[in-house]
């Protein structure tokens, strides 16, 4: 049985709550900033965000094996999230997330913080590699590397 599955409303809370550790673990150490990780990104807006926004649900798919593990957003063939609970990283859960959205939605770009060496690494052990183009991420000064799969038409 597979475990991944389209996004339901009643899943938006488990969502948030994924996001929001995620990226305080993560993503705090780098930025340092309260404001946003411990005042603006909160569970609550975010779940309410999910289940308001049927389009935003629509591209998202979680692995539910009984208990929503993580997460993947998809716009078009591109990746905009991915995210497994810390409390179940190492199991496979990311990796599964990943072939599924590159076997059925053809997933094939995405976008990492360049300091994020540990989820690069994870995204090049899955056929995807780190090309020229970086951008910033937004209101900051940090980077955005993009990654194409390697079996992609637009392989250099």
């Amino acid at each position: 049985m597979n475990p991944i599955r389209p996004a339901a409303e009643s899943d938006a809370s488990r969502i948030a709550e994924i996001l929001v550790f995620n990226n305080r673990l993560n993503f705090y150490p780098i930025f340092q900033n309260d404001d946003y990780s411990f005042g603006e990104l909160q569970v609550v807006p975010i779940a309410e965000k999910y289940r308001s926004d049927p389009e935003l649900l629509s591209r998202t798919f979680v692995y539910d094996d009984g208990v929503v593990r993580g997460l993947i957003v998809l716009e078009g063939t591109e990746i905009s999230k991915l995210f497994v609970d810390p409390c179940f990283q190492n199991r496979g859960i990311g990796a599964a997330l990943l072939n599924y959205a590159v076997e059925v939605h053809h997933a094939d770009v995405l976008w990492a913080l360049e300091k994020n060496v540990r989820g690069i690494r994870f995204y090049e052990r899955h056929g995807f590699h780190v090309t020229d183009e970086k951008i910033f991420e937004e209101d900051t000064t940090e980077y955005l590397v993009r990654l194409r799969r390697r079996d992609s038409g637009n392989y250099p």
